[in-house]
């Protein structure tokens, strides 16, 4: 069996952004992955609150590391629902879709043009 211990690397993402903000063309490319890296933060949070490894999720998984490590990365891969029911599965949650009403005079400009 895979080794359940997770040592998390210490990240502090705020401060990743405010120096890759400074980089031409980040600031659109980044908010045009808004979404992913939503997704992305949260599978990361998930399985760092269970202590779970990328292998042991593999493994919870019957996948590889690899495929564990492209699940989680930005802007590779857009992951299947099944995939990321699965993922929740392994590490203990379960997965919620919502659609969240966007600000009415945005949609209202949307569809008037």
């Amino acid at each position: 069996m895979a080794d359940l211990k997770y040592k998390p690397i210490a990240h502090d993402h705020d401060e990743f952004l405010e120096k890759a903000g400074k980089q031409k063309g980040f600031k659109k490319a980044y908010e045009d992955l808004e979404e992913e890296y939503a997704l992305a933060r949260e599978m990361l949070a998930a399985r760092a609150r269970v202590g779970l490894s990328q292998e042991a999720v593999a493994e919870r998984m019957g996948t590889t590391k690899s495929a564990i490590s492209r699940l989680e990365a930005v802007g590779k891969h857009a992951p299947s629902l099944t995939t990321l029911k699965k993922y929740a599965h392994a590490v203990g949650c379960h997965l919620e879709i919502r659609f969240v009403p966007e600000m009415p005079n945005k949609v209202q400009e949307e569809l008037q043009s």
